[in-house]
């Protein structure tokens, strides 16, 4: 049964698939936990502000590179990917837990850039590997696939904090070996399920109705939703006896496993079935025609599918022709377009000034009078979470029953995180708390919704490089809102300390970066504004298509 039913191709299988591609994306945030160990760093290293945080956009710049592994995705296979990918952050993070560790004398500053670089880029090579092919997998669910996965790697930096939190009592050294070895473990054993699933005449007879992919996909939000609150939980409750947190520990990696339930309730009901209805598949196959010489049936093309308005105008001799928007893009004939820069600005805007409160959240803790800032980095993580995992499913619910564009979305929460910024900038009692939140979330609602409108406007053929150029906006937006602007302004306001390093304390440390960064927020606000406006026409045919398939199954299933 399992060699049959977990094969590759079939439906079982690619929940499976799914399931390992959760679980990559569970520990490929490790990007965003520098504020973990980025004090470490600065006391061993003797660095001011501006030099740590150089050291995170060098980190970020790793993400630069992605554009390798978006090539790479058209050319080479899944598991080939994420193992390249498993093998440079093991290297990246296994440097840095020598430096920390002090197994090794600190190495010199452009040493470390270039393993933090490695560190970074690593999670490129996961990110690409998972999203293409979940999104070329289940492309009738784009919001779903994209809020769940991109879900998980807002959990993975509260999953990391936290284990390290119960397990080794805030360690430095040991968050980074984590760092180093569990991506590596996971990525090797995702290497053997995660396969993009082609569309043949099998599997699109076989495949499950879009309700029940739709519904699969609302249980797996529910058990990312329950996982969330298990680790809040755990941060909200204060300090934890030995005892506790080991229990912690297990149960939070039994939530991890979960998912699991839906492929082998998969894996059942498709054993089941075939057993019950194997005299009619018989007959069936007694009653199926000839194949052609080119073994296509008569109706199809060589492919097994039929032709799509799409296709038809592919093979039309006006080869010149640009392509519209809704339709395959290639990445030069994507950046010609205006929407395409009207996306990468309105993104930078949010992703950059997310990445700055999150690579500066260990010395803004500090400035506002918490030693601890483990708790703020949890906040944004788990926050950022949420704001991934529902506006995924909101988006694609409002998209099907009133057309209403995705932009339109991001433009909301830019606004928000606006707001977030202001609360931040007053530095109020708990105005750390409150900024987090509102942050992390925005945060995640401009990942979770700009992957699926890439594809929506450019299409999927070469989805992964336009990805990966769209992501360059955060290794750019780490630059200048974190290595420039909060670099800056930090040490003009901080203290010179005996021996190098310098220190801040205070709500003018960070004041001055917050207010900047909130009207880069109201300019993302009118970029997105004006994206919705010009897709409109585009995502009122998404939603008429979505309709008449909703319609079309709905006569098909009629006794």
């Amino acid at each position: 049964m399992g060699a049959l039913f977990f094969s590759q191709t079939s439906q079982a299988g690619k929940w499976l698939g799914f399931v390992t591609a959760i679980w990559v994306q569970a520990i490929s945030g490790n990007n965003y936990t520098f504020s973990n160990y980025s004090d470490a760093l600065k006391s061993l290293m003797a660095l001011t502000q501006l030099q740590l945080n150089q050291l995170s956009v060098a980190k970020d710049v790793g993400k630069a590179f992605g554009i390798l592994a978006g090539l790479a995705s058209d050319k080479l296979p899944t598991p080939l990917i994420l193992l390249i990918g498993s093998l440079e952050g093991f290297i990246g993070y296994g440097a840095q837990w020598l430096v920390v560790s002090q197994k090794v004398r600190p190495l010199p500053y452009w040493q470390m850039c270039i393993f933090l670089c490695m560190g970074g880029n690593s999670t490129t090579w996961m990110n690409t590997a998972v999203l293409v092919t979940c999104m070329r997998n289940f492309r009738k669910n784009r919001g779903p696939v994209s809020g769940i996965l991109k879900g998980y790697v807002g959990l993975s930096t509260a999953i990391f904090t936290d284990l390290c939190s119960a397990l080794f009592s805030d360690s430095p050294s040991s968050f980074l070996l984590m760092l180093a070895i569990v991506p590596a473990v996971v990525c090797l054993a995702a290497v053997f399920f995660l396969r993009e699933v082609p569309e043949t005449p099998t599997a699109a007879a076989a495949s499950a109705p879009d309700v029940t992919e739709s519904h699969y996909f609302n249980i797996f939000n529910t058990l990312a939703v329950v996982i969330a609150l298990y680790l809040l939980a755990f941060d909200m409750t204060g300090d934890h006896g030995r005892t506790l947190s080991i229990a912690f520990s297990i149960g939070l990696l039994l939530l991890l496993s979960t998912p699991l339930a839906i492929p082998l309730y998969s894996a059942m009901q498709n054993y089941y079935s075939t057993r019950s209805h194997a005299a009619d598949i018989e007959h069936q196959i007694q009653q199926e025609p000839l194949l052609g010489q080119d073994g296509s049936i008569d109706g199809a093309g060589s492919n097994g599918t039929e032709s799509s308005p799409a296709q038809t105008t592919v093979v039309e001799p006006n080869k010149k022709r640009r392509p519209l928007i809704g339709e395959d893009h290639t990445i030069v004939e994507a950046t010609r377009t205006v929407d395409f820069w009207v996306l990468f600005v309105s993104f930078l805007c949010g992703v950059g000034t997310g990445m700055a409160v999150m690579n500066n959240m260990g010395q803004m803790g500090l400035a506002l009078g918490h030693s601890d800032v483990s708790m703020f980095v949890s906040l944004i993580s788990i926050s950022g979470f949420f704001g991934r995992i529902v506006s995924g499913s909101v988006s694609e619910y409002f998209l099907g029953k009133a057309a209403t564009p995705r932009p339109l979305w991001n433009a909301a929460s830019q606004i928000l995180m606006t707001v977030g910024y202001v609360v931040l900038a007053a530095a109020l009692p708990g105005s750390l708390y409150i900024g987090s939140i509102v942050v992390g979330f925005c945060y995640g609602v401009r990942l979770a919704i700009s992957v699926p409108t890439a594809s929506e406007l450019f299409g999927l053929k070469n989805y992964g490089l336009l990805y990966n150029v769209l992501i360059l906006n955060l290794p750019l937006g780490s630059f200048l809102f974190s290595g420039l602007l909060a670099g800056f302004l930090y040490d003009a306001e901080a203290t010179k300390l005996p021996g190098g390093g310098n220190t801040c304390i205070g709500a003018h440390c960070y004041r001055n970066v917050f207010i900047v960064m909130a009207f880069a927020c109201l300019l993302g606000f009118v970029l997105d504004l004006i994206l919705a406006y010009r897709t409109k026409s585009l995502y009122s045919k998404i939603h008429a298509s979505k309709k008449s398939k909703r319609s079309s199954s709905a006569v098909t299933k009629a006794p």
